[in-house]
């Protein structure tokens, strides 16, 4: 694969997972909330004023902007199952940043994404 479609495309997978990463930041400040008419619009207010959840959704924009770029340059058939890399990405910063656990299900799940973006990439 070429290393510049490959370097876009974990530009716009880094972009992506760090957005998951800041939206769950921004909620966790928020906190746990029942959604109802009555607390649409002060939950919506909140979520609308969130520093985390503006960056998270910047980040979402600029990794759509990076992924047209990928799509001008390579088959979808091989780019979007880089996409994949994602979830390998967001489960190891969510481990790191949210302390979340990664049991040995999940990471045998990680080792298996891994190996099939190996095949793909090598395609």
């Amino acid at each position: 694969m070429n290393p510049t479609i490959l370097g876009l495309i974990l530009i716009g997978v880094l972009l992506n997972a760090g957005a998951q990463i800041l939206l769950k930041m921004g909620m966790r400040h928020i906190g746990h909330f029942t959604f109802t008419v009555n607390n649409f619009f002060p939950i919506a207010w909140q979520v609308t004023l969130s520093p985390w959840i503006i960056f998270g959704i910047a980040c979402y924009v600029i990794s759509m902007l990076v992924w047209l770029l990928v799509l001008s340059r390579t088959d979808v058939s091989i780019a979007y199952p880089m996409v994949s890399l994602g979830y390998v990405i967001s489960a190891i910063a969510a481990y790191f940043l949210l302390g979340e656990h990664v049991t040995l299900m999940r990471m045998t799940g990680i080792f298996m994404i891994l190996f099939g973006v190996y095949l793909v990439a090598r395609s």
